[in-house]
């Protein structure tokens, strides 16, 4: 896996970079495995509800299995593909049944290799086994929070979780983010981390890049005239012109916690995430 940048012909060229993998193999998305994907772009009863969506190439959702409920069938990797609806790389795995689905492939994942999902599963990357049963110090990724709901968290491209400690019931996990939480030891995890973990370091390039991928154009707020934004207003270059950033409801835009006081999850945490 290494970054291409792109030769300096043209201004929008001009440190333009793409990740080029070994590991992704030159086919067609799976027929069976793709839905449609409905395009809210941004939008809620045609009005902006998110600001700065829109647009973006037509694309088709991959139906990615996060649960791999097919325990203690083996599953044989027969292409990783690009998902545009996600950073990291996807695998398309046929199984012994003859039945075929996209999982989120892991680092050093190759095609012909064989997965396995279940409690018997060998410690190997890319199988998929109970958090009880991996050793202490193991990368681990598409964590679920509870058992039977699949992976819900650290999914995204270059992803890992470390397993920290394993006391009866519980387990201590490390996020990427620094946060530590409890999790139950009966949860499926995957183990390895994400593929795809220089998807961070791509220069996209030129704005039309960002259009392509449904990002629309932001407009700093101090740029803006009063009426449209608190930071709006005065001559020539200003700064924020608050001293505390309100939002257009008059309420702290910066350093506010957002999380609820008595969230039900409180009590899993036993660290939170540093903060940046």
């Amino acid at each position: 896996m290494a970054i291409k940048v792109y030769k300096r012909n043209t201004a929008g060229r001009r440190n333009m970079s793409i990740v080029k993998s070994d590991m992704v193999t030159d086919k067609k998305p799976e027929k069976s495995l793709l839905s449609k994907k409905v395009r809210k772009a941004g939008r809620s009863h045609g009005k902006i509800s998110v600001r700065h969506q829109g647009g973006g190439h037509k694309q088709r959702y991959r139906l990615v299995d996060f649960l791999q409920d097919k325990l203690e069938i083996p599953g044989k990797i027969i292409a990783i593909e690009r998902d545009p609806n996600r950073s990291s790389f996807i695998a398309l795995v046929v199984y012994k049944d003859g039945e075929k689905r996209y999982v989120l492939a892991t680092c050093g994942m190759k095609t012909g290799q064989e997965i396995l999902a279940g409690e018997k599963a060998p410690i190997k990357e890319g199988n998929r086994t109970k958090i009880k049963n991996i050793p202490i110090g193991t990368m681990i990724c598409n964590v679920e929070l509870f058992p039977g709901r699949g992976g819900q968290i650290v999914r995204s491209a270059g992803s890992g979780a470390v397993l920290m400690a394993v006391e009866k019931e519980k387990a201590q996990i490390k996020m990427p983010s620094g946060e530590i939480r409890l999790i139950s030891s009966e949860c499926y995890v995957t183990v390895g981390q994400v593929s795809n973990f220089e998807n961070n370091a791509i220069t996209i390039g030129k704005a039309g890049r960002s259009r392509h991928m449904g990002i629309r154009p932001t407009v700093r707020g101090s740029a803006m005239n009063p009426v449209d934004h608190p930071h709006g207003g005065g001559e020539g270059r200003q700064g924020i012109g608050l001293k505390h950033p309100k939002t257009p409801w008059g309420k702290p835009a910066l350093g506010k916690k957002t999380r609820r006081k008595y969230k039900y999850s409180n009590k899993f945490i036993i660290k939170r995430r540093s903060k940046r």
